[in-house]
C-alpha cells in the first residue's frame, strides 16, 4: 500500500476536481451552439473512437479576432512539393498590419482539427504536471512559435508596400519567417496564426494542408534483448500501414512483422474529468511493426532494414548483439528520466531541456561501437497523454536505439493514472496507464501490464521492476522479485543489478504531499535487496545524479576506500549492502539537493548518463557529464572471492 502523503492525495485530489468543475459550470455542460451531431458523437467518445480524433466535451466558440486584416498571408516553404520523414519547414507570415508580442504560430495535426479555445484545459494539461503558460485549445497544438521569435518581426523591418497612390506608398505592411522542425507523424500538418497569446488565443490566418511524401514509411527502428542468450533482437517500428512487412538482415535472412495499434479505447480516463489520452491529446499512432531477427551470434555485428517494396524501406542499419549472459564483459549505459525537447524554437506540451545533448553525448558513444546495451528506468517520453510526442521521442533515441539493445523499465508518467489500478493515483501518465509504453517498448515480462523481467548480458543479472505496480509484501511482483535474484548463478553472472524507477534514497524529499521516496516500498523491498546481495541498485525518478555508500535502512554498512588512482572502491568481499544511484538526470529540470544525508558520498545536478564496465572481477561507473563529456564521477565495486554469493 502506498504510504500516508499519497493516502492523502488519493482522497483529496478527486476532491479538488469536482471543486474545479464547479467554479467552472461551463465545464460541466456541453456548448449549447455545438451541432447536435457533435453533441451526440461526444457521448460516445469513449467506446467509438473511430468518430473523430479531436471530439471533446468541453469545447467553446473561438473568440473573434479584432480587425480582419485583408492582406494577412500564411505560406509554408518545404524542401518538396510533400514533407519529407524530417525536414525544417519556413512558415512565412505576411501582410500583418499591426505585429503584436502575442501573435502565435501553430502547428497542427490534423490538419482538419479544432482549434477553438478551450480555457478549462488548463486542469487537463496540470493532470500531467505541465503547469507553464501553453496554448489552451479543444485540440493541442503540436508545437507552437511566438512571432517575435523572428527579431524582424516587432520593428517591421520586413516591409510590404500594400497600396500605392501617385507613385508613392500609402499602406505598408509587416512579415516574420519562422523556422518548424517536422517529422513524419503520418498525419496531414497545418500551420494556424493566432492572436491573442495563448492564454486568450483567436485565429488569424490558417496554411494550407501539408502532406508526407510518404505517410506509410516505416520509420523509428529500435532493438531490444528477447533474451539473455545474445541470438536474438527484436526490431520495433512505425509506419502508416497496416499490412505486415519485413525486416531484412545478416546474409539474406528475414522475419516477417506482427502487426498492433492502440486506440483511445485503450487509453484510461476519470469518471470526473476526461484525460487528456482520450481528449484533445489524442493522436492517431498508426501502425507498430513488431519482428524477431532470429539466428545471430552475441556480440556480433550485423546490419539490417525494415519495411515492404509497396511501402519502402528504412536506411540500412547496422547494429551490435549484446553479450550472453555468462560471457567475459559487458558495457551499457544507463539512465532515467530523459523524455525529449524540440529541434527548433518552439514551445511543447512538455519538455525535457537536457535531452538532446545527453542523447548527442550517447549517440556518440553508441556509434564508437564500445557499448554493448542501454537501459533507461522509467519516464521515456512524458508524452502523457499527448500521443504524438511518442514519435518525436523515437525519433529522438533512433541513434541510440537503432544499434544497440534498448531496455527499459516503466515509470510513473508512463502508467500512473486515478481509477486504473496503479499503486499510485496520481494522474502522471494522462490517461496513458502503460498502453503505448509496453506497445513501443515490449520487454521480456511475463504478460500484459506485468513489466517486470530479468535480462543477462555478459556478467551481470538485471532484475527490472515496475516501482508503479503491487510491490508489498507476498504480491505476485514481490514474489517474483524474490525468486529471481535467489536464483541468480553468481559464478555465472558475478554482478547482480536491481533497477526501478522510484528512489530509496535521495537528498531531493520531493514534496511533503508527493515525497520523492515511499517508505512503504523501501520496508518492503530493501530486505530483499539485501538478502539477495544486490550489487549496485539503480533507480530515477529524481532529476539529478547521487551516490551512497554501501547502505542498508539508512545506514552506511561500509564505505569505499580509493584505490591508486583515487577511485572509490567499494570491497564487496564481504559483502555489507547494496551502493544505490539516482540516474535520472538524463533530461527533465534538473532537481537541487535540500538533505545532508550520511549516506549520501556523491552528488551531481548536471545532465548527463551513466556508463558502466562489467567484467568478472569489478563493476566500474562512471557519471558522464553531457555537456562537458567529462567524467565527473566514478566508483568500482570489486569482488576477489565469491564465496558464499550462491
Amino acid at each position: 500500500m502506498p504510504s500516508f502523503p499519497f493516502r492523502v492525495l488519493r482522497i483529496f485530489l478527486p476532491i479538488l476536481i469536482i471543486i474545479f468543475l464547479f467554479a467552472n459550470p461551463a465545464s460541466l455542460t456541453l456548448s449549447s451552439s455545438l451541432p447536435e451531431s457533435l453533441l451526440r458523437s461526444t457521448l460516445q467518445l469513449r467506446n467509438h473512437t473511430a468518430i473523430s480524433d479531436f471530439r471533446v466535451i468541453n469545447r467553446r466558440h473561438l473568440i473573434n479576432c479584432p480587425d480582419h486584416d485583408p492582406y494577412l498571408q500564411v505560406n509554408v516553404t518545404s524542401n518538396g512539393r510533400s514533407l519529407s520523414d524530417d525536414e525544417y519547414v519556413t512558415v512565412n507570415i505576411t501582410g500583418v498590419l499591426l505585429p503584436s508580442s502575442n501573435d502565435w504560430v501553430a502547428m497542427i495535426s490534423p490538419s482538419h482539427s479544432n482549434v477553438k479555445t478551450c480555457i478549462e484545459n488548463a486542469i487537463k494539461y496540470e493532470q500531467t504536471g505541465d503547469f507553464s503558460s501553453l496554448p489552451l485549445l479543444c485540440h493541442y497544438p503540436v508545437k507552437a512559435q511566438y512571432v517575435s521569435k523572428d527579431p524582424d518581426y516587432l520593428n517591421c523591418s520586413k516591409k510590404e508596400c500594400k497600396k500605392y497612390v501617385g507613385g508613392e506608398c500609402e499602406l505598408t505592411t509587416c512579415g516574420a519567417t519562422l523556422s518548424f522542425h517536422v517529422i513524419n507523424i503520418r498525419t496531414d500538418i497545418e500551420f494556424v496564426l493566432f492572436g491573442g497569446g495563448f492564454q486568450t488565443p483567436c485565429i488569424l490566418k490558417r496554411s494550407h494542408p501539408l502532406t508526407f511524401a510518404n505517410p506509410n514509411k516505416p520509420l523509428y527502428g529500435h532493438i531490444s534483448s528477447t533474451d539473455s542468450t545474445g541470438t536474438s533482437m527484436r526490431l520495433r517500428w512505425v509506419s502508416g500501414d497496416q499490412k505486415p512487412q519485413q525486416v531484412q538482415y545478416g546474409n539474406g535472412l528475414k522475419s516477417t512483422s506482427s502487426v498492433s495499434t492502440f486506440s483511445q479505447a485503450d487509453m484510461c480516463t476519470s469518471s470526473l474529468l476526461e484525460s487528456p489520452a482520450v481528449d484533445f491529446g489524442w493522436h492517431d499512432p498508426g501502425y507498430i511493426h513488431s519482428a524477431v531477427m532470429t539466428g545471430l551470434n552475441p556480440s556480433t555485428t550485423y546490419s539490417y532494414k525494415y519495411g515492404s517494396d509497396s511501402v519502402g524501406w528504412s536506411d540500412e542499419v547496422t547494429f551490435r548483439t549484446p553479450p550472453a549472459g555468462g560471457s567475459e564483459e559487458l558495457k551499457f549505459l544507463a539512465y532515467g528520466d530523459m523524455g525529449k525537447a524540440p529541434l527548433d524554437s518552439s514551445a511543447e506540451h512538455y519538455i525535457q531541456p537536457g535531452s538532446v545533448s545527453v542523447t548527442k553525448a550517447m549517440a556518440d558513444e553508441v556509434s564508437s561501437g564500445g557499448i554493448d546495451s542501454i537501459f533507461h528506468i522509467g519516464d521515456i517520453s512524458y508524452a502523457t497523454g499527448f500521443l504524438v510526442e511518442w514519435d518525436f521521442f523515437l525519433h529522438l533515441i533512433t541513434p541510440l536505439a537503432s544499434q544497440v539493445s534498448y531496455m527499459t523499465a516503466i515509470g510513473n508518467h508512463e502508467r500512473d493514472y486515478v481509477e486504473s489500478g496503479s499503486v499510485y493515483i496520481t494522474p502522471d501518465s494522462g490517461g496513458e496507464c502503460g498502453v503505448p509504453y509496453e506497445t513501443y517498448f515490449p520487454m521480456p515480462t511475463a504478460a500484459q501490464d506485468k513489466p517486470w523481467y530479468s535480462i543477462e548480458q555478459g556478467t551481470v543479472h538485471f532484475t527490472v521492476i515496475s516501482t508503479e505496480h503491487s510491490w508489498s509484501v507476498n504480491s505476485e511482483q514481490y514474489e517474483w522479485m524474490n525468486k529471481d535474484m535467489a536464483a541468480v548463478d553468481r559464478t555465472r553472472t558475478p554482478w547482480l543489478v536491481f533497477a526501478g524507477h522510484r528512489p530509496m534514497y535521495t537528498s531531493s524529499p520531493g514534496l511533503p504531499i508527493l515525497p520523492s521516496v515511499d517508505s512503504e516500498f523501501v520496508d518492503a523491498v530493501e530486505p530483499l535487496l539485501l538478502a539477495n546481495k544486490v550489487d549496485l541498485a539503480l533507480f530515477g525518478h529524481v532529476h539529478n545524479y547521487e551516490r551512497t555508500c554501501a547502505v542498508y535502512q539508512q545506514e552506511c554498512k561500509a564505505m569505499p576506500t580509493k584505490d591508486q588512482n583515487g577511485v572509490d572502491t567499494y570491497d564487496n568481499t564481504n559483502y555489507s549492502a547494496p551502493v544505490h544511484v539516482v540516474v535520472g538526470m538524463a533530461g527533465f529540470t534538473l532537481d537541487d539537493f535540500t538533505n545532508d544525508n550520511s549516506w549520501s558520498l556523491r552528488r551531481i545536478s548536471e545532465f548527463g548518463y551513466v556508463r558502466a564496465h562489467a567484467t568478472k572481477e569489478e563493476l566500474k561507473v562512471e557519471f558522464v557529464n553531457a555537456e562537458s563529456r567529462n567524467v565527473d564521477d566514478s566508483f568500482r565495486i570489486s569482488r576477489s572471492s565469491r564465496n558464499g554469493l550462491n
